[in-house]
C-alpha cells in the first residue's frame, strides 16, 4: 500500500508506477542474485537517501521508463543484471511537483549495491548532460529529504547517486558481483552541495578521505 505524505509546502501526488507479481518475483531474484539472500518478501528498512536524475527533461517520460516491470532491452549496462525493469520511490518534477511512484517499504532498483537499504528519488532533468536541474527541484528535495528524516529515523545518509561506489566494502553494501558497476554522475555535485546545505543531520557518503 502507498504511504501518503502531506507536507506542509505541497502535497505529494501519488503517481503509481505498476507494481504486480511479475515485479515483486523478479525483485526476489535480483535480491538473490546480487545479495546472497532468500526473502519472503521485498520490504526494506530504509538507512540511506539516493539523489538520482533521470537525463530526460520531460516527467512523462522520464515516467515511461519506469512504467514495464521487465528492464527494456535498450539497457546494455545493465541489462545482466536481472530481468527486473529500474524504479524510484519519488520523481521530481522541473516545476517541483513530487510524484511517489511506489511503496516506499519495499525495494526499488536504482543503486547497485545500496537497493535493500535505501530510498530513491529521481529528478526530472539533466538531459543531454546538462547540469540543469532547477530551484524548484531543490526546494521540493529539501522538503521532502527533512520529511523522510522524520518519518524514518533508520535513514543516516543522504546521497548522490555518484557517490554510491563510496560504500564498498562498508556493512551496508551487498552486491556480490565484483563486475557489476556502471559510472554515474547524478544528481552533480552542485545539486547535492546545495541540498546538503540545507538539511542536517546526514553523515556524509564513507568515501576514503572522508
Amino acid at each position: 500500500l502507498f504511504l501518503p505524505l502531506f507536507l506542509t509546502a505541497f502535497e505529494i501526488q501519488q503517481t503509481p508506477i505498476e507494481f504486480g507479481d511479475i515485479r515483486v518475483e523478479l525483485t526476489k531474484k535480483y535480491i538473490k542474485s546480487h545479495y546472497d539472500l532468500e526473502v519472503e518478501d521485498i520490504k526494506i528498512v530504509p538507512k540511506i537517501i539516493v539523489i538520482h536524475h533521470t537525463a530526460i527533461d520531460d516527467l512523462n517520460d522520464s515516467l515511461s521508463r519506469f512504467a514495464s516491470q521487465i528492464l527494456p532491452t535498450d539497457r546494455p549496462d545493465i541489462n545482466n543484471g536481472g530481468a527486473v525493469n529500474v524504479s524510484a520511490h519519488f520523481m521530481v518534477a522541473r516545476d517541483g511537483s513530487v510524484h511517489q511512484l511506489m511503496p516506499l517499504n519495499i525495494m526499488a532498483r536504482h543503486v547497485i549495491g545500496l537497493n535493500y537499504n535505501s530510498i530513491g528519488i529521481e529528478n526530472v532533468g539533466a538531459q543531454g548532460g546538462a547540469d540543469n536541474l532547477t530551484k524548484e527541484q531543490l526546494e521540493a528535495n529539501v522538503a521532502l529529504v527533512k520529511e523522510l528524516q522524520k518519518r524514518f529515523p533508520t535513514i543516516v545518509y543522504l546521497i548522490g547517486h555518484y557517490e554510491y561506489r563510496c560504500f564498498e566494502g562498508h556493512e551496508l553494501w551487498l552486491e556480490r558481483d565484483k563486475n557489476y558497476r556502471t559510472y554515474k554522475n547524478d544528481p552533480s555535485q552542485r545539486f547535492m552541495s546545495a541540498l546538503r546545505a540545507s538539511v542536517q543531520g546526514f553523515k556524509p557518503a564513507p568515501c576514503k578521505g572522508q
